[in-house]
């Protein structure tokens, strides 16, 4: 990683943050969804499959990028900003606020052809998500580390776009989000401060 003072972001807190914003309007979308021609019943079976097809489909999509920036993930470095899990969930909200709103209303507008469906598909991508979080939190309790990205990388492609060149690695005490991104309960180590914590768990700089 780079040397000097930069901003890192947990990588599977950047995974997971869209999970929410899809899931509850998704489910939203689809309970007020507008009867079409199909009828409701047609519009419900093929939300379910649209829902069960997407979330294997999300959750394994670029899983080879993920899986070859982990192994070759280095050290965090000695001077480092490590960003608060809600930071992040806000910065890609405010990034992100008009294309879920979109996508809120086309899952609307969609169910004048089949009622209920694309709310149920938007169901389908955060249910991935969610796994795919837990996917990165598995190899993170595997091998003891928690993986980093520079905050700076992730603005259009997410946590494994094209300007992600490396993750970094610090141990499991760091941050306040546990392996996979979920929050961590009580006092947490190493708070976006310059520092930051080491992959084996000592704070950098000391």
């Amino acid at each position: 990683m780079g040397h000097g003072a930069y901003a890192l972001t947990r990588v599977a807190v950047v995974v997971r943050a869209p999970a929410g914003w899809l899931w509850w309007p998704g489910l939203l979308a689809a309970g007020i969804g507008v009867p079409g021609p199909a009828g409701r019943t047609a519009g419900l079976v093929a939300g379910a499959a649209l829902c069960v097809g997407a979330a294997p489909v999300v959750c394994l999509a670029r899983r080879g990028r993920y899986t070859a920036l982990a192994r070759d993930a280095s050290r965090a470095g000695k001077a480092v900003i490590l960003q608060d899990r809600a930071v992040t969930l806000r910065v890609w909200r405010r990034a992100h606020r008009w294309w879920l709103l979109c996508a809120f209303l086309a899952a609307v507008g969609s169910s004048c052809v089949l009622p209920a469906a694309g709310g149920l598909l938007m169901a389908g991508a955060a249910l991935g998500l969610w796994g795919k979080a837990l996917w990165l939190g598995r190899w993170e309790r595997e091998h003891e580390a928690l993986l980093w990205v520079r905050t700076d990388c992730v603005g259009k492609g997410g946590a494994a776009g094209k300007e992600v060149r490396e993750y970094a690695l610090t141990g499991t005490a760091a941050g306040d989000a546990r392996p996979g991104g979920a929050r961590r309960g009580g006092a947490w180590a190493g708070g976006p401060r310059s520092g930051g914590v080491r992959a084996g768990g000592a704070r950098a700089g000391h």
